[in-house]
């Protein structure tokens, strides 16, 4: 797996005709625009890209694996992706 890196994100950006200083305001607009989406707890929805929700997950018992004690597990809010259809037909062709 070779991994997507912000630096990545602003070459392509770059190659459409944008110098790199803009093309990493263009980037990190984007990036800033979506965390605050997720901090006012807002979904985001990419059209043919996919779908960001956040999810919360209530607090539950669980257990050390070290220790086998029981924990208290807190409840947390998480953050789920759900590709388009046309994702998941690009992906699987």
């Amino acid at each position: 797996m070779i991994p997507l890196t912000k630096n990545d994100l602003i070459n392509a950006v770059a190659a459409h005709g944008l110098s790199k200083r803009q093309s990493a305001a263009v980037v990190e607009s984007v990036f800033d625009l979506v965390s605050k989406c997720f901090e006012r707890g807002e979904d985001v929805k990419i059209v043919g890209f996919g779908h960001f929700r956040i999810r919360k997950k209530a607090s539950r018992r669980g257990r050390n694996p070290q220790t086998g004690s029981s924990i208290e597990i807190t409840a947390r809010r998480v953050l789920t992706f759900k590709p388009s259809k046309g994702l998941k037909a690009r992906i699987n062709q």
